[in-house]
């Protein structure tokens, strides 16, 4: 699969709602805990095959402001496995020139969180490689609103032009306004939703579904994905023959 992409034709930013943990683990007779732990391996080698194919951002749905109305033991046990996880992973982010940033309203995750997160951007932020982007506490319409607040606050303040808002400023204004929109985005277990993720910024995003389980996605499922994305014809809304003009 590595051997088909085209290295001139690589996205730039590639988004993953990772899908499929729990279901990963009931079908093996364990808790759900048990598959977000089996997990680990795929950001590991999702992040490793990003890196080696040159793509600057990779954004990672890893908890929804929906996800906190999970129940409470699981949330919890969630809430741990990303403390030790970023714990045991610096080293190797550092290895791979990897910088770590965060979206999402991490002020609501638990201090312990808060503080491990803070640390390892603090320690990667020179990293000039790949950008690893965790979405925590992360919904799209969350997102939205919170953008809205900021300029609605400006407008009020008589900073800006109500007639002045345009689609830039509204970017510009977005929790994620330091990284591009991505080119593809993956999602995993066979949903068709994309689930309050990044609404805003797919709006010409290629959509890549697949059956595959979260626990269970390698590179060569990445790969297949990047080489599905190569073999489309992006437009933006114009026709075929404008494009390749």
């Amino acid at each position: 699969m590595k051997e088909k992409i085209d290295s001139n034709n690589i996205p730039h930013h590639v988004a993953v709602i990772m899908d499929g943990n729990g279901r990963w683990a009931k079908r093996k007779g364990a808790a759900r805990i048990f598959g977000h732990k089996n997990a680990i391996q795929a950001v590991k080698d999702v992040t490793e095959g990003c890196a080696e194919l040159g793509v600057k951002y990779l954004t990672l749905y890893a908890f929804s402001t929906e996800n906190w109305s999970r129940p409470k033991i699981e949330v919890e046990a969630l809430m741990q496995l990303l403390v030790s996880t970023i714990r045991g992973e610096i080293s190797t982010l550092q290895k791979n020139n990897v910088r770590l940033q965060t979206i999402g309203d991490t002020q609501s995750l638990p201090r312990i969180c808060q503080r491990e997160l803070s640390e390892a951007m603090e320690l990667t932020k020179n990293n000039n490689g790949l950008t690893l982007v965790l979405a925590l506490s992360y919904s799209g319409r969350w997102e939205i609103t919170e953008a809205v607040k900021k300029i609605a606050t400006e407008v009020k303040k008589g900073k800006v032009d109500p007639d002045k808002i345009d689609q830039q400023l509204v970017s510009d204004n977005l929790n994620s306004h330091f990284i591009p929109d991505p080119e593809l985005l993956i999602r995993t277990s066979g949903e068709m939703r994309v689930s309050n993720f990044l609404l805003w910024q797919l709006a010409y995003t290629e959509l890549y579904m697949t059956d595959v389980l979260w626990p269970d996605f390698r590179k060569q499922h990445l790969f297949g994905a990047i080489n599905a994305f190569q073999k489309r014809e992006r437009r933006f809304g114009k026709i075929s023959e404008q494009v390749k003009s």
